[in-house]
């Protein structure tokens, strides 16, 4: 899910039967019809500079907080209606700009409301310090004696009050934000070395032609069926990487140090800590992930022998073969818009009447923006913070499986944020990506059991299920071997330890080798591949990647419960979407039945893992018919 954070952010089977592969006539794109924000750009220009003048006016409110009786509680409703209004202000511009990037003034408009949001935060910058020196004692009092404040900004005034011991001085906070601007030099060199300015070899190809192995088209080719051109993509693309192992070694290396200077200047133990506090996620969590993962890579090892037997491989598995898909899509095999939505519908009848409903008036309205076109923002995204109106969804939708698989997804976005609107304020409705995540990725996988069980072939059954498992691999497996690179290398920092180009080379292929099990004759990993990480841009944006494999972890463990449980299981699911942001993801998590501090989630992902395989080797064991 895409969207503005923090202020700049599936009836049974009789119908899929019943439907053509194709539909006889084109179908028309849908469009979103942004005039449920603002009836025209005039209207949003006015509501910009009207709103620009409620921002500057924030700085004011600071010296008033502390005046006593219902001070605090006009303070936080004067910036929340601000911010709320920003939300709506930002989302059209942004929907604007992303419908066509070669119009000047779109993007003009998405540049104003991105600096109108710079200019609120600089005007409430003063919030958190002046909750902090009221105390605790004063602050709880208020929120005992007033029922009003309490249900809007309890959360808000506790989380300032947790933070206090992180929070500096107002010298030292002034100190530390000035550092803002060196510390973000490595990813912005990262990009632009790498995107503009690293030499990119040309290969050619099998069938003659040439290609220049940009990143985007090293990420195509290296799917390729011709084994032969895999490693020729391979060994070109990290041939130049490995040219630039120490400068970008070093790069990353003052990434992980400014890390830990950030995380010891706001006395954290470590960047582990510092990176979880802001969702108070319990460090236990991201270390059960790691060793859950290791205790249960002989299911990836599984799935890796499986991959060699479905491409016909002699020899040893290389790692330049994990990309080529085990089976083509079968011949035929489309999902025009309305045939997705008409089996997401259907897939996801477990969740009930309620979110069905929901999902349906979201498709019958018009606020969805289907299909590519040229200047169109490419993939996919939910924009769900204009809190008055309602979620709206940009698709770029190719009649493919993918595009079914992403429009469930997308639309999981969209449901979860109707509920959490319905039963939240404003204050609370704004959910963690932890739980985005898993909520979107439970519907991929009740649309992915839902077609293997209704499809109307052998190969097309074959076919979902080796999309399901490749799945697994990169958003689960190849997230954690990422994340378990990433608390290594800070570590190797927080302990004093230099880092190089060539030393973080040798820690990744150490993972990479352990992962892929190259030790027990799975999967062979060259040296000159484990300079991987050297392209890997989500090092440089903090602990973030673990996210996409706690979400899968969640979402399998939902998936089953709703399999198995029914009733039960989709009551806790639709009170965990309802809850937004009301309170932690932890929390939420486990009163929605998942403990991501516990084997059991990882677990249940692992026995989905294996009881996908048991079929898919059971399918392709039997003679065709």
């Amino acid at each position: 899910m895409r969207e503005l954070r923090s202020f700049l952010l599936r009836a049974g089977c009789a119908l899929l039967l019943a439907l053509p592969l194709a539909s006889a006539v084109a179908q028309a794109p849908q469009r979103w019809d942004l005039g449920d924000l603002y009836p025209t750009p005039a209207a949003w220009d006015a509501a910009h500079a009207e709103l620009r003048e409620r921002a500057l006016a924030l700085e004011t409110l600071k010296d008033g907080l502390g005046a006593g009786g219902d001070a605090l509680a006009r303070t936080l409703g004067t910036v929340s209606d601000t911010r709320r209004a920003l939300g709506r202000l930002y989302v059209y511009a942004s929907l604007k700009a992303d419908e066509d990037l070669r119009e000047p003034r779109a993007q003009e408009r998405k540049q104003q409301a991105e600096q109108l949001f710079g200019l609120f935060g600089e005007n409430t910058a003063w919030l958190t310090p002046a909750i902090q020196a009221l105390g605790a004692e004063r602050v709880r009092a208020q929120l005992a004696a007033d029922p009003a404040l309490r249900a809007r900004f309890d959360l808000l005034l506790e989380d300032a009050l947790r933070n206090l011991t992180h929070t500096l001085s107002p010298e030292g906070e002034a100190l530390l934000a000035s550092t803002r601007v060196v510390l973000s030099q490595p990813d912005k060199l990262f990009n632009l070395f790498v995107d503009a300015e690293l030499p990119r070899p040309t290969v050619k190809l099998a069938n003659g032609r040439s290609v220049r192995l940009s990143t985007d088209a090293y990420e195509l080719h290296r799917q390729s069926s011709v084994r032969a051109d895999r490693k020729r993509v391979f060994d070109g693309f990290f041939g130049a990487l490995k040219k630039a192992e120490g400068t970008l070694g070093a790069n990353l290396a003052t990434q992980v140090m400014g890390d830990v200077f950030t995380a010891k200047a706001r006395r954290f133990k470590g960047t582990l800590e510092a990176a979880l506090f802001a969702e108070n996620m319990p460090p236990a969590v991201y270390r059960t992930l790691i060793e859950q993962t290791r205790a249960g890579l002989p299911t990836l090892h599984r799935y890796l022998r499986l991959r060699h037997q479905m491409l016909g491989i002699r020899g040893p598995l290389a790692y330049y073969d994990n990309y080529p898909p085990l089976l083509p899509a079968p011949k035929g095999l489309r999902f025009d818009l309305e045939r997705s939505k008409a089996v997401t519908l259907q897939a996801l009848a477990p969740l009930g009447d309620e979110y069905l409903g929901l999902l349906r008036r979201g498709f019958e309205a018009r606020w969805a923006d289907s299909h590519p076109r040229p200047g169109k923002s490419s993939g996919a995204y939910v924009s769900g913070y204009a809190y008055d109106v309602h979620p709206y969804v940009l698709l770029n939708h190719t009649d493919d499986f993918q595009s079914l698989s992403t429009l469930a997804h997308e639309w999981g976005h969209a449901v979860h944020t109707q509920l959490a609107v319905a039963h939240q304020s404003f204050d609370k409705f704004d959910y963690s990506t932890f739980i985005a995540e898993s909520a979107s990725i439970t519907n991929e996988m009740l649309l992915s059991d839902y077609l293997v069980e209704t499809a109307k072939s052998r190969e097309e059954k074959l076919y979902y299920l080796s999309q399901a498992l490749e799945s697994m691999r990169t958003t689960y497996f190849r997230q954690v071997l990422f994340a378990e690179f990433q608390l290594a290398i800070n570590e190797e920092v927080e302990q004093g330890r230099p880092l190089s180009g060539a030393r973080l080379s040798d820690m990744y292929c150490g993972l990479a080798r352990r992962y892929y099990g190259q030790d027990q004759g799975v999967m062979q990993i060259a040296p000159a591949y484990c300079v991987e990480w050297a392209y890997i841009g989500h090092f440089y944006s903090g602990y973030y990647v673990w996210q996409y494999a706690t979400s899968m972890v969640g979402a399998a463990e939902f998936s089953q419960a709703l399999r198995e449980q029914g009733a039960p299981a989709r009551e806790r699911f639709i009170a965990l979407l309802k809850a937004g942001g009301s309170d932690y993801p932890y929390p939420l998590y486990v009163k929605a039945g998942v403990d991501l501090a516990t084997p059991a989630p990882y677990q249940a992902l692992f026995a989905r893992m294996n009881r996908l395989m048991d079929e898919f080797e059971r399918l392709a064991s039997t003679p065709r018919r």
